[in-house]
């Protein structure tokens, strides 16, 4: 053990210096809306101990000497530049000090201000915030509501103004804002949820949010709740086609619909980060954000596509169980989903090898996808036996090329890379990732040309992640970043 851990003293240093960090970045966020972020991991609203965990991970993931105190001396730096709107990594500063800027600049101070020197100036990105409305307040709208609150800020990007649901007599609000505050699975709400039933109404973190009761969606005026131009997320599950989704279109106040599950027909199934830019966000008024299993996958098959091309293989999702499952043995439509959940592995069919290549067409007819649902509450786990054209030399290099998606290029908010030989399911709990590469688990055939990767993905947490991300890319909300 080295003497930075085994020094109370030390660390009792370290800890300070860690709160001063969450001070910095509490004020960086909510006055001038820049959040900073270690390797993807926000360190807003975080607890000391989290900064500490995060600089022990950045550590082993650029295996470099990244100290608290540098850290502390980049977020500082950062404070005093007047930035735009923007999502900074100041793991990756930190790396690149290590690695660059001692040489260049004359100390930390002058390095974030010519690394940083694009996002200087409050007029560069300037950001009309978009109204959203949740359709629905199960499992999704829920995680959905946490996240577009907890990211409000200053309000200038998502500005959550109703959620929708059949009901929403007094017993009905006071239920679901109790379900809002705490999670068997995701935990307590890191926030404040107040119900105003005078109002119809939810007070969370001081935004009032509009309960709406209805049953067709076309009867709804938003207007009249003051809403105006909205993003509507559907994630009720009744609709899944332009008809059906169209209704929402009828009502005054929407513009844009965003459904949280694969689109049927002609609507845009997208996976953020992997095709989103093939669809302008005037292009079409309804999207799709696939499913969790086609956002767990696509990107890590869209490197591997372009790396090796893919001949073909086979996706064999093994996924937690869901709402649409019997607690108990009882009827369902379905084949053997109406047997306990809780007390079954059951196999049954997924769309997930079909709807993958709506995302990335260059894997079309090249999969058979099964699933086997398992008696977890959440994470689900892909393991995809893929035949690729080129030859491989050896699980390193897979791994190698995986690990680097992770940290550099257009997919790091997408990829995660575990190192650990220990991960299991409830680790990936709350990863905000679409995919978590289980390095350890990767496996190359002697023919050099058939591999098995193992990724993870939380089809809950995860996924609604990669869905708020989309709604900001068709809100034209997003932040300048530096990763």
């Amino acid at each position: 053990m080295s003497n930075i851990n085994s020094n109370p003293a030390d660390w009792l240093e370290r800890e300070k210096n860690a709160l001063e960090i969450v001070n910095v970045a509490g004020k960086l966020w909510l006055d001038d809306s820049v959040e900073l972020i270690i390797f993807r991991r926000s360190i807003v609203d975080a607890r000391a101990s989290e900064i500490l965990n995060h600089h022990e991970y950045a550590r082993n993931y650029i295996n470099e000497p990244l100290t608290i105190e540098n850290s502390l001396a980049i977020c500082t730096a950062i404070a005093d530049l007047g930035l735009a709107p923007s999502r900074i990594d100041i793991g990756m500063l930190g790396k690149e000090w290590l690695t660059e800027g001692r040489g260049n600049d004359a100390d930390i101070a002058a390095f974030v201000e010519r690394k940083l020197s694009n996002l200087i100036g409050k007029d560069k990105k300037v950001l009309k915030p978009k109204d959203v409305v949740l359709y629905g307040f199960g499992r999704i709208g829920r995680l959905a509501a946490r996240l577009i609150i907890s990211q409000t800020g200053k309000g200038e990007q998502l500005r959550l103004k109703a959620i929708v649901t059949r009901t929403n007599s007094d017993l009905d609000i006071t239920k679901r804002s109790s379900l809002l505050r705490k999670d068997s699975v995701h935990g307590k709400f890191r926030g404040t949820v107040i119900e105003d039933l005078e109002n119809k109404a939810l007070i969370i973190n001081g935004y009032p949010v509009k309960m709406i009761a209805a049953n067709d969606p076309a009867d709804i005026d938003y207007t009249a709740y003051g809403i105006e131009d909205a993003l509507l997320i559907d994630n009720s599950g009744v609709w899944r086609d332009a008809e059906g989704l169209s209704q929402h279109l009828k009502s005054k106040g929407i513009s844009k619909v965003l459904l949280t599950a694969p689109g049927k027909g002609d609507i845009p199934n997208i996976v953020y980060g992997v095709n989103h830019n093939t669809y302008a966000p005037e292009s079409n008024d309804i999207f799709s954000a696939a499913s969790c299993t086609t956002n767990g996958i696509a990107p890590v098959l869209a490197v591997i596509e372009k790396k090796y091309g893919i001949e073909s293989g086979h996706i064999e999702s093994v996924h937690s169980f869901t709402n649409d499952q019997n607690l108990l043995d009882n009827f369902h439509k379905k084949y053997r989903r109406g047997r306990s959940a809780p007390l079954n592995m059951v196999i049954t069919e997924t769309g997930a090898a079909k709807a993958v290549s709506k995302v990335l067409p260059q894997v079309f007819n090249k999969f058979t996808g099964n699933a086997v649902r398992v008696p977890t509450p959440d994470v689900s786990l892909a393991i995809l036996n893929i035949n690729v054209s080129n030859e491989v030399e050896s699980v390193e290099e897979i791994n190698d090329l995986l690990n680097d998606a992770s940290a550099y290029g257009d997919l790091v908010e997408q990829i995660d890379y575990s190192t650990s030989a220990e991960l299991v399911s409830t680790d990936c709990i709350g990863n905000n990732h679409a995919s978590i590469v289980d390095s350890h688990a990767t496996l190359l055939a002697p023919n050099k040309k058939s591999m098995v990767l193992y990724v993870w993905y939380d089809n809950e947490y995860g996924y609604t992640c990669q869905v708020v991300r989309l709604a900001k890319y068709l809100a034209k909300v997003q932040r300048l970043t530096y990763y």
